[in-house]
This record gives C-alpha cells, sequence and structure tokens, in this order.
C-alpha cells in the first residue's frame, strides 16, 4: 500500500512537471450571465471575458447565455454567475425589491458598460407607426427574462395599454427579427446596444420600418422614468435613411455583495484599466465611460469601488 501511496505521489508530481502547475494552482474560472444570442449582451460578455482572461491573474471568464436582462440579477443573487450585464432600470428595482422583484436581491455594481436601446422594428406597409398600432397584433417581445419586456410595460403606461393588448411571441431578439422578415410576427422588439447583429442582420435584406415616440411622448416617459434616455441612432448605422429616436437604458455590470474584496477589485481593473484592449473586442466598449461607475443607481461593491476611485 505505501509502495502504491508513493507511485501516485510520483505521479502527481510528474503531470506537475509537465503541465507547469497542479489543479490547486489552476485559475478560477468565473461565469459572466448575458443575454441570448443576437443582442449586444452576448459579445459584449465575451469581451469583458477577454479582458479578465488577459488581464486578471488567477481567473479566467466564461460568457453564459441567459434569459437576460431581468433574470440576470436573480442569477447572481443565487449564485449561478459571479457577475452579469444588466440594464440599470432592472437592477435599480432588483436591489429594492420592486417591480418585477417580490424580494431585494444583494446586488452590487462593478462598473457602467454601455447603453441599451429599445429597438420596435416592422416593416414598411405593416400599418404599424405607433405604440397604439400594435393593439391585437402578433410582436416578438424577446425572450421571457429578457429586459424588453419591462420597459415595453413602463411604454405601454403611457398609452393606457398592456401586454394583454397584443398577442407577444416570447423568442431571442434574432429569431425575433427572422421571424419579422418571414411575416410571422407584425414587429419585433429587442433591447440592445446598437448596432445589434439580429437587426443589422435583416436589415442586408429587407427595408425596415422603425415606431418612434415623437418629442412629446419621449419627454413623458423619461420625466416618469428617470433611468430612461433619448437616444438618437444615425442613419448610417442601420441604412434606414434617416437618424431614428429611441429610447435608451444605461447598462451595468453587477455583482453579489459577498464577492471578495480583492476579486471584484482585480475584475473591475480588468475591464476599466484596459479600455484600449476591451474597444478591441468590441467596437461597442466605446460607449462606455468608466467615470460614471461612481455614479450608479445602486451601490458600488467596496472593491470596485476602490479601483475606480483610484
Amino acid at each position: 500500500m505505501k509502495y502504491i501511496k508513493n507511485l501516485v505521489a510520483v505521479a502527481a508530481m510528474s503531470l506537475t512537471t509537465m503541465f507547469g502547475m497542479s489543479a490547486a494552482q489552476a485559475d478560477q474560472e468565473l461565469r459572466i450571465g448575458t443575454a441570448s444570442l443576437g443582442g449586444a449582451y452576448y459579445p459584449m460578455g465575451q469581451a469583458l471575458g477577454v479582458n479578465v482572461n488577459n488581464f486578471a491573474d488567477g481567473y479566467t471568464m466564461v460568457p453564459i447565455v441567459t434569459g437576460g436582462g431581468l433574470e440576470n440579477p436573480r442569477l447572481v443573487a443565487s449564485g449561478e454567475v459571479d457577475v452579469a450585464l444588466a440594464p440599470a432600470s432592472l437592477s435599480f428595482l432588483a436591489a429594492g425589491g420592486k417591480g418585477p422583484y417580490k424580494e431585494a436581491l444583494d446586488i452590487r455594481g462593478i462598473g457602467a458598460l454601455h447603453s441599451s436601446v429599445l429597438h420596435m422594428v416592422t416593416l414598411p406597409g405593416s400599418g404599424i407607426t405607433s405604440i397604439e398600432d400594435l393593439k391585437g397584433r402578433t410582436v416578438a417581445v424577446g425572450p421571457a427574462g429578457g429586459g424588453t419586456l419591462s420597459m415595453m410595460r413602463n411604454l405601454f403606461k403611457l398609452y393606457d395599454m398592456t401586454l394583454d393588448d397584443i398577442t407577444p411571441s416570447f423568442l431571442s431578439y434574432a429569431d425575433g427579427m427572422s421571424q419579422l422578415a418571414d411575416g410571422n410576427v407584425d414587429a419585433s422588439f429587442a433591447l440592445a446596444g446598437f448596432p445589434t447583429g439580429a437587426v443589422s442582420q435583416i436589415a442586408a435584406t429587407n427595408e425596415l420600418s422603425f415606431i418612434e415616440l415623437g418629442d412629446e411622448k419621449m419627454a413623458e416617459l423619461v420625466d416618469t422614468f428617470s433611468y430612461y434616455t433619448s437616444i438618437e441612432v444615425p442613419a448610417d448605422v442601420y441604412g434606414n435613411g434617416e437618424a431614428i429616436s429611441v429610447i435608451g437604458s444605461p447598462n451595468l455590470l453587477i455583482t453579489k455583495a459577498d464577492m471578495d474584496d480583492d476579486l471584484a477589485y482585480a475584475i473591475a481593473k480588468a475591464i476599466y484599466g484596459n479600455m484600449d484592449a476591451l474597444i478591441k473586442e468590441n467596437a461597442l466598449a466605446a460607449k462606455i465611460v468608466p467615470a460614471q461607475s461612481l455614479e450608479l443607481p445602486i451601490a458600488l461593491h467596496p472593491g470596485a469601488e476602490k479601483f475606480h476611485k483610484e
């Protein structure tokens, strides 16, 4: 038995020498919650992961497909993912146990990210030019756990409407836009950064029509929900001939409150301390303003706060 134990020990030492490190020394793998494919969350999550892989010694990060912005605060709070992307609006509601969250979730911010915009897309000839025109229509509203639904509920309130006024189709952003092009839905909504792949893909072969609120309703929305903004998408983004006014929602990188301070610091430093590298991975990162991380609608994690104040 002693001989066998010695053989095991020698084998372990040989493997350690062969691969240059033991299992105990292997990088700790972190999981970042993103959203369904076709939106901006997943590729941004990939880019954030690359920065962590390259600049946070001892850690790797892998993107995880999730239901999206609505689900991600719950996944963080439950420990199913280590960090996640989430709209500032939903993060605020989650931290306070309001809206779709029945109890307060113990989440904290790592930093500010890009803003997502609500793409409200239909096809010319659909007869849909306003929110009221959606009544009785079939609308792709994104995955059930995504952030699109929450924004749509708030938006519909301005028109004395609810989701019961439409026939919702719960699809990924990519599938929703594909179904629009095929004529299976009348409109497709997607809360994502721009340009987003799902919209660009169908814009390449279809003429698109974007539903806009108009100045009066946009002002009412922003006044009612302070975490929304009005954003202009340039005409050349989707080749639709003119700029469009859309609803914007800032995004955050969030984590659980009890994450180790040193780990939160390492993640923040790897991402926000190497913005040039992040932008090379994902051009949307150029829209990130790191200084805004000190003005989040939820509490900043102490480890991340230490980095941002430095």
